[in-house]
């Protein structure tokens, strides 16, 4: 199992809303993890299919969308980041497929995953454990660091699969060549 945080947090901060006013990272420095890129998704307990899209920003950062190719979709900047001992990500919530964009400056929330295969499980830091009412990151660390052993220390786990994409049928192999002309598929013989 690898850490890689970032899933988790973009799940659960579209739905349970932002928490913190304060930033853990002021400016990314952590490479992403290329593993996280692409769709993901789950199946609500209302039986909906709620869909996640990381997509690269750059070389130290994500765009999240969740959920994704809806009308309710909202949209961040994610980036890793670390605190006491703890791998995270931060998202940066900005705005949603409507239009809409924070109208305070409660824009950021924290999480931890971990990515096993095509799986991957999160759980957004808790702000009822971590108060949500922190003024400094350093109040933010100091919070996180001590409640590190604390069983409720982050919310509900929540879990998605990489969505594969779909087969190309009756696509013809490629020559081996790169440089040669591509291939044309056979004249339907009422054509001829």
């Amino acid at each position: 199992m690898r850490m890689n945080t970032l899933l988790a947090a973009v799940c659960a901060a579209a739905l349970a809303g932002c928490d913190y006013t304060v930033p853990l990272a002021e400016k990314p420095d952590q490479a992403i993890d290329k593993a996280l890129l692409g769709a993901w998704e789950r199946t609500s307990e209302q039986g909906e299919v709620e869909r996640l899209l990381i997509l690269p920003l750059g070389k130290t950062e994500y765009l999240v969308s969740f959920p994704a190719g809806s009308k309710n979709a909202m949209f961040a900047r994610a980036c890793l980041c670390k605190a006491a001992g703890l791998t995270l990500v931060q998202l940066t919530w900005f705005g949603t497929a409507q239009g809409d964009v924070a109208e305070d400056s409660r824009v950021y929330q924290f999480a931890s995953c971990t990515v096993t295969g095509d799986t991957f499980k999160g759980r957004l830091l808790n702000a009822d454990t971590v108060s949500r009412d922190v003024t400094s990151a350093d109040a933010l660390v100091k919070a996180i660091v001590a409640n590190k052993d604390n069983p409720d220390l982050f919310r509900d786990v929540w879990d998605f699969k990489k969505v594969k994409p779909p087969a190309e049928p009756n696509v013809p192999p490629q020559p081996a060549d790169p440089n040669a002309p591509p291939q044309r598929p056979p004249m339907p013989a009422a054509w001829r």
